[in-house]
C-alpha cells in the first residue's frame, strides 16, 4: 500500500483527476497552507489532498454573519468539522497539484489547481496550523469492457447535452477532441453531470472505470428523460469547478 501525507482541504463539492478546481483562500487555516505550499520548489508538485464534506462546514463561522448571524466564531484547523473530523469527511478523495498560488495584498490567496491521483482518506491530524493528512493513493482499474461503454457514455452525454442547452448541437468539449481514455472520459463526465454531492462521490470511490461508466450510463438516461420538459437548465462547464468560498 503506497501511502503519503499531505495537507487537507475539504469542500463542499468533489474533484476528480484532470479536473480545475479554482479557489479563493480567505480563512487563516487555508492561507497557512498555501504559505507552506510556496515553500515548495516552482518545478515540483504543490500537492494538497480534496475530500468532500459529509457533514460540516466549508466556511467555518468566524464571526456573525460570517455566514450565520447567531453563530459563535470558530478558529483552528477543525473548525466547523467536530470533535473528529475524520468522520466528517468522505473517504476517498483527490489529489490536487497548485499550478498557481497568487498572494493578494490583503493575504488572501487566488489558486488553480488540478485533481491528479485519487486517494483514501486513512487518518487526520490537526495538531498544526492546517490538517494534514495520510492518504492511501487507489490505482485506476479498467475493469472489463470500458471502452466500449465509454463509446455508450460518451453518445447519451451528448444527448444530455442537448437536453440541457434546449436541444442546440454542443459538443463534449468546447472544440477539443473528444477523449479517447475511458478513464478520462468517466471523470469529465462525472464532474460535468448535475448531480449532487452524494452521486459524485459514488462514482468518484467507483472501484474500476467500467462500474463508473456503467454508473454514468444509467444517470444520464435518467437526468435526460427527467429533462426533457426541463429545456431552460444551464448546461454545466466541463472542465471547471465553481470556485470555493473558503
Amino acid at each position: 500500500m503506497t501511502t503519503v501525507r499531505l495537507p487537507l482541504f475539504p469542500l463542499n463539492s468533489v474533484l476528480f483527476p484532470g479536473l480545475v478546481l479554482p479557489l479563493n483562500i480567505f480563512e487563516e487555516r487555508y492561507r497557512a497552507m498555501m504559505r507552506e505550499l510556496l515553500k515548495t520548489p516552482e518545478d515540483e508538485p504543490r500537492r494538497f489532498a480534496v475530500v468532500a464534506i459529509r457533514d460540516g462546514h466549508e466556511v467555518a463561522h468566524t464571526a456573525p454573519g460570517m455566514p450565520d448571524q447567531t453563530a459563535l466564531p470558530q478558529r483552528g484547523p477543525t473548525a466547523g468539522f467536530g470533535d473528529d473530523p475524520l468522520k466528517a469527511f468522505h473517504e476517498v478523495g483527490c489529489v490536487a497539484d497548485a499550478a498557481t498560488i497568487r498572494e493578494r495584498a490583503d493575504g488572501s490567496f487566488e489558486v488553480l489547481a488540478t485533481g491528479t491521483t485519487r486517494v483514501r482518506l486513512l487518518s487526520v491530524d490537526a495538531s498544526g496550523p492546517f490538517l494534514t493528512a495520510e492518504l492511501e493513493e487507489l490505482p485506476e482499474e479498467p475493469g472489463e469492457e470500458a471502452g466500449a461503454l465509454a463509446e455508450g457514455v460518451l453518445r447519451a452525454f451528448r444527448q444530455y447535452q442537448k437536453r440541457l442547452a434546449g436541444a442546440r448541437e454542443r459538443s463534449l468539449s468546447t472544440g477539443a477532441d473528444l477523449p479517447d481514455d475511458p478513464a478520462v472520459v468517466s471523470y469529465l463526465v462525472a464532474a460535468a453531470v448535475m448531480l449532487d454531492i452524494p452521486a459524485k462521490q459514488k462514482l468518484l470511490q467507483a472501484p474500476d472505470t467500467a462500474t463508473r461508466l456503467h454508473e454514468e450510463l444509467k444517470l444520464l438516461r435518467a437526468e435526460t428523460a427527467i429533462i426533457r420538459n426541463l429545456p431552460s437548465l444551464p448546461a454545466a462547464e466541463l472542465t471547471r469547478n465553481p470556485t470555493s468560498l473558503n
